[in-house]
């Protein structure tokens, strides 16, 4: 088809004036030597009257420039929930607004719940899948791929007024939040000796939260077991609200939220084992902010990773601008390896878990990933 460049001398015609233009010669001639003519030329005009040219094959009219439209359905972690609705922000403005990226929070567990009745696409996880969650998947015919994205230092915060608390062992962590401190350990004096004798109020992720689960385990020694007298919620925005308006408080949240809200809160040294070590970029990349660092995932359901507005969704969350939001809104991307990796393992449609399940692998990310391709 000619480009409508092509046709100057019809540019000062409307489409009306053309096809009475186009009828009386059709009238005026035999109809069947100019068929042929005729149906380029509506054609053309048909261009020229909607001010372009036709879309190039494999597009959408009115798409934006990767000719994708759809939608993507998110749900989960409140801890990943920052990097994937900068993703979904950026990736939607791509598409010219064509897919629409609808990002949840429901935290970890609720996410998943969600994500093995297949209700949703992609569930963001602050924790590897659980094994009831890997069965409950099972049973409802779920196959996944597991995709890790960037890695979070777990912050403890405490009110800036309250400057006593600085650093915080292990072991004093678990005092105060272990199951049997319940009612029992509620002022800061009963936890350490040289702190002030004044009430304790903590804030932390719901029990549906993969910040829950990361935190339990890692400090009181098994998931899920910890203390219930505490403020608690799946808004990470609620418990920054808490702690920057109570003096004696202390909360636990991903460290984006700390970054956010640096100027409203203290962060707190934790000693591992090795001295007090704040987090950081560096201590959180290199693991010397331990036990709190941790990585963060995403699951993409099987079935719907082959629809092509998802699988570009994955293929630009992975690649250097996904890895670049990621930093930006606040977390530690990984090595460069680790998104070859783990974009091999999404093409190649490698499903199943790594990371979580009845037997997890406990090695560095881009070891597991490289021994698991």
């Amino acid at each position: 088809m000619a480009p409508t460049k092509h046709l100057p001398h019809m540019k000062n015609y409307n489409m009306g004036d053309m096809m009475k233009i186009s009828s009386k010669l059709l009238y005026r001639y035999s109809i069947f030597p100019l068929l042929a003519l005729a149906a380029p030329l509506l054609a053309s005009l048909a261009i020229l009257a909607c001010g372009g040219a036709a879309p190039p094959a494999g597009t959408q009219p009115g798409n934006g420039p990767s000719g994708l439209s759809g939608s993507i359905i998110i749900d989960g972690s409140s801890t990943v929930f920052p990097i994937t609705e900068a993703v979904a922000e950026e990736f939607g403005k791509l598409t010219g607004g064509r897919v629409k990226v609808v990002v949840g929070v429901s935290g970890t567990g609720g996410g998943f719940t969600k994500f093995c009745n297949g209700e949703i696409d992609i569930s963001n996880t602050s924790r590897p899948i659980k094994s009831t969650e890997v069965e409950a998947c099972i049973r409802a015919g779920i196959e996944y791929i597991e995709i890790p994205v960037a890695i979070d230092g777990l912050t403890v915060m405490v009110n800036p007024q309250n400057n006593s608390i600085q650093c915080m062992t292990v072991a004093e962590l678990k005092t105060l939040w272990e199951p049997t401190a319940e009612g029992k350990v509620t002022r800061w004096k009963q936890v350490n000796p040289q702190w002030p004798d004044e009430t304790i109020r903590l804030y932390g992720p719901g029990v549906d939260s993969g910040t829950f689960d990361y935190f339990t385990e890692v400090i009181n020694g098994k998931a899920q077991a910890s203390r219930g007298d505490y403020t608690s919620s799946e808004d990470d925005n609620v418990l920054v609200k808490g702690v920057a308006g109570d003096r004696y408080s202390l909360g636990y949240f991903g460290y984006a939220y700390y970054l956010e809200n640096r100027d409203r809160l203290n962060e707190v040294a934790i000693d591992g084992g090795a001295g007090c070590v704040l987090p950081s970029e560096q201590t959180i990349h290199d693991g010397t902010y331990k036990p709190l660092s941790r990585p963060l995932f995403i699951y993409v359901r099987k079935e719907a990773a082959a629809e092509p507005q998802i699988k570009e969704f994955i293929r630009y969350y992975l690649g250097d601008k996904g890895q670049a939001l990621a930093e930006e809104v606040g977390y530690i991307p990984f090595p460069a390896k680790v998104y070859e990796l783990a974009l091999a393992r999404f093409e190649n449609n490698r499903t199943g878990t790594i990371f979580g399940g009845k037997e997890p692998d406990k090695r560095p990310v881009e070891q597991a990933l490289a021994a698991n391709q």
